[in-house]
């Protein structure tokens, strides 16, 4: 089956800059896909060119995403394009369950125990909790457990030593021994944090180079979404995996990495090309979600940031209502105009926030209103009257 076949028999329509990512199958390629470009259509009909084009056995493929639902999506969107039972062969994991599976090949390699994996919630802020009593003499609350917990995820992804590590503070507290003191303490019961997986994993990889060459036996292929959101040590992982030469998909957009407070590291793909001196550097920049208007604006917008890619995004869509600056001068005035649009609002409109945290003054003032709302994921607020997120 050759490509115009392939599209034919599954009814692939793709843009120009679509057909080059899905046919660019060997060595170390980093596709820069744009917002509303279809980076997950082209992954997925990627990995069916792969199976049915160049014929590669699924088993070979590793596909690594940023969330469990990213991946479960991904794999649901592929069996219904390619059939049951090649999804079935393909294998969709997040990093950090690659780095778990890392840790059972090395127990069954060797005949170890690794450490148990700490029960994340209660007994890991019980433990936090301990720790934070023997050295500040306080009880910790539940906001400096969040930040204590936040603190180790960001330490540990970003690799964080030395001078860096001291520098960090938590609340007026200095974080380096609390880190040291909660380390030693997981060695001696035995145990891991979720973060560790990867910690360990890593270690396993460069200490038993036959961990590492069984992994690069079984997967020959290797695809990252979300490169943008993923951390330091995770882009070391996916390197020592698939190799300098190896065949390297990785899609991500720098401009939309968001996630630097929880260690995400878009700089893995502005450096892409001096890791993988023979890298490819591909672009997908049509935007087939959005007017033309908001593209256009985004664009602008987006030209600003700084350590990126030169890349434009473009809207394949029509023309949409002009788009209007509403000036507030503080966040208080920002609360008080949503709530007034929402008051004269006909139909369901959603708002966009940047946190959790953000939008508690609004739920506030819309409780105050009787304006009905849904809110999202939101878990520490307190209304007298109660309410329910959705």
């Amino acid at each position: 089956m050759d490509f115009a076949q392939f599209k034919a028999t599954y009814h692939i329509c793709l843009d120009p800059q679509q057909e080059a990512a899905v046919q660019t199958a060997e060595g170390p390629v980093l596709l820069l896909a744009v917002p509303g470009s279809g980076k997950t259509t082209v992954l997925v009909t990627r990995l069916g060119y792969l199976c049915q084009v160049r014929g590669i056995p699924p088993q070979q493929i590793l596909t690594m995403t940023y969330t469990v639902a990213a991946a479960r999506d991904m794999k649901a969107r592929y069996t219904t394009l390619f059939g049951q039972e090649s999804g079935e062969q393909l294998a969709f994991h997040t990093i950090n369950a690659v780095c778990s599976r890392i840790i059972r090949y090395y127990e069954r390699a060797f005949g170890r125990t690794a450490f148990r994996l700490l029960e994340e919630g209660g007994q890991k802020n019980a433990l936090l909790g301990e720790l934070y009593k023997a050295q500040t003499g306080e009880f910790a609350t539940e906001g400096t457990l969040k930040s204590l917990q936040s603190t180790m995820t960001y330490v540990k992804n970003q690799m964080v030593t030395g001078e860096e590590l001291e520098a960090i503070e938590v609340e007026g507290m200095k974080f380096a021994p609390f880190f040291q003191a909660y380390s030693q303490a997981l060695v001696q019961r035995r145990q891991m944090d979720y973060d560790d997986q990867m910690v360990y994993a890593l270690k396993i990889l460069r200490q038993y180079p036959e961990v590492l060459h069984a992994i690069r036996k079984r997967y020959r292929y290797f695809c990252v979404d979300e490169a943008q959101d993923t951390s330091k040590i995770q882009h070391i992982i996916i390197r020592l995996l698939a190799g300098e030469e190896g065949n390297l998909f990785m899609v991500g957009d720098e401009d939309q990495s968001i996630y630097g407070f929880r260690a995400a590291y878009p700089q893995a793909l502005t450096d892409f090309e001096q890791v993988y001196p023979q890298a490819k550097v591909l672009y997908m920049e049509h935007n087939y979600r959005s007017t033309k208007q908001i593209v256009a604006a985004a664009d602008q917008f987006i030209q600003h940031n700084r350590n990126r890619h030169p890349k434009h995004m473009t809207a394949t869509r029509g023309s949409g209502p002009e788009l209007r600056a509403i000036p507030v001068y503080d966040r208080q005035s920002q609360y008080r105009y949503l709530c007034k649009v929402a008051a004269d609002c006909p139909v369901e409109t959603a708002v966009l926030y940047r946190d959790n945290d953000s939008a508690l003054p609004l739920i506030d003032q819309l409780n105050r209103a009787g304006i009905p709302y849904r809110c999202r994921q939101v878990d520490s607020t307190f209304s007298p009257t109660g309410w329910c997120g959705t």
